[in-house]
């Protein structure tokens, strides 16, 4: 398959009142502000707490990552990726908070419509603290360039 003109929409979601839960949206504005290279075909979007209208856009895409504050039990900034049937597993036996549940009913959607990307990953970062705030703590703001370099790598693997 010619993976040259596809794109990966880079689906960072959060709440950026709630200090780390921005973390995802952070993410995909560093990539926005950072452009990799163009031939990777990333396309950087804030899901924001999601909806349902975003199930065009992930349809759309050949290939799909999602970027979201997640409990990992590790440190603060922690990075995890969770690649296809790993997400999947994740998204549906982790703890839930309002658009989690929004995350796993666009990802059934796609299933419904036989549209899940076989090239999809879930980024998962630790946060510190859930309270109301537009700063993220030092850990995890630390995270988001690691996190950016991660999806360029994970992409140029998949490209590859």
């Amino acid at each position: 398959m010619d993976t040259s003109n596809a794109v990966t929409l880079v689906l960072g979601i959060g709440n950026t009142l709630l200090t780390d839960e921005a973390v995802g949206v952070r993410v995909a504005e560093y990539l926005t502000e950072n452009p990799a290279p163009k031939d990777l075909g990333l396309k950087p979007m804030d899901g924001g707490t999601m909806g349902l209208t975003l199930l065009v856009e992930m349809e759309d895409a050949d290939a799909l990552i999602v970027i979201d504050a997640a409990y990992l039990n590790s440190p603060p900034g922690t990075i995890r990726v969770f690649e296809g049937p790993d997400m999947d597993h994740f998204l549906r036996t982790r703890g839930r908070n309002p658009h989690d549940i929004g995350l796993d009913d666009l990802m059934d959607g796609l299933r419904l419509r036989e549209a899940v990307p076989k090239d999809r990953a879930l980024i998962g970062i630790q946060p510190e603290i859930l309270t109301v705030g537009e700063a993220m703590t030092d850990a995890v703001a630390a995270s988001v360039p690691q996190a950016a370099r991660m999806i360029v790598e994970l992409v140029r693997g998949w490209k590859a």
